[in-house]
């Protein structure tokens, strides 16, 4: 396998944006959403505080090797780092892609200063709760104003219709 992890370049802006879409369908499948918030400007994760680091892997059925199959999206949110996404293509999937991204994207935090990660994901679902406790997260109790705002916005969004939805956190 070749798969290479490099920090992400405006010129990835489109490929971030269309990872997530094609990520986010298996999981709107999944819990059978009728209203799904579209997936996020690639531009606008860039220039987001934080970092964004994408995954090639020539191995892949990507149309273009040197095209991101997947990333990872951590904010620097009130000077805590929080993982706001992790996509991988479907067609790239069940390879380990999501793990490497995940463990890169705890080194760079370590890296950067921060003593812990953090993410907000639904409970139940195997590529989230479960996946992320693999990682070594742990549930936790949203402590930052940063924090207690995405639970907000998951309320007025209604996400917890879909499943329960936890926090979890990584002591680097």
């Amino acid at each position: 396998m070749s798969a290479v992890i490099r920090a992400a370049v405006a010129d990835d802006a489109e490929a971030l944006q269309a990872v997530e879409a094609h990520a986010d369908a298996l999981l709107i499948d999944r819990i059978g959403a009728t209203h799904w918030p579209a997936a996020a400007d690639g531009a606008s994760r860039l220039a987001a505080p934080g970092f964004v680091l994408v995954l090639e892997d020539s191995d892949s059925s990507s149309p273009d090797d040197s095209s991101p199959v997947g990333f990872v999206h951590v904010l620097d949110a009130e000077g805590h780092a929080h993982l706001e996404q992790l996509s991988v293509l479907p067609s790239a999937g069940r390879r380990g892609h999501g793990r490497r991204l995940v463990e890169a994207a705890l080194a760079e935090a370590r890296e950067r200063g921060y003593t812990r990660v953090s993410l907000r994901t639904y409970a139940e679902i195997p590529w989230n709760a479960p996946f992320y406790a693999s990682c070594g997260f742990l549930e936790s109790i949203p402590e930052t104003s940063f924090q207690r705002a995405l639970v907000d916005t998951e309320a007025r969004l209604d996400l917890d219709r879909y499943g329960r939805r936890i926090q979890m956190t990584v002591e680097l």
